[in-house]
């Protein structure tokens, strides 16, 4: 799981912003692609569950959002 686009740069939502529908959240890396991983949930950030660079299971929670 990575939570930016790119080393160095900002995370596409932190803990306390807001995410809103098809909004990019991090990007998994399977076999040398990345995938865009996109919320299905709008509200308030809670939590970013992994930390960037940490290896993800199938159906882990990545973030936890509370509905505004």
């Amino acid at each position: 799981f990575y939570a930016s686009p790119a080393p160095g740069s900002a995370p596409y939502v932190t803990a306390g912003g807001e995410v809103a529908v098809g909004q990019i959240i991090g990007l998994i890396e399977a076999m040398k692609l990345f995938n865009e991983i996109k919320s299905d949930l709008a509200g308030r950030v809670v939590r970013v569950v992994p930390e960037s660079g940490t290896l993800v299971k199938a159906k882990q929670p990545l973030i936890e959002v509370e509905p505004l």
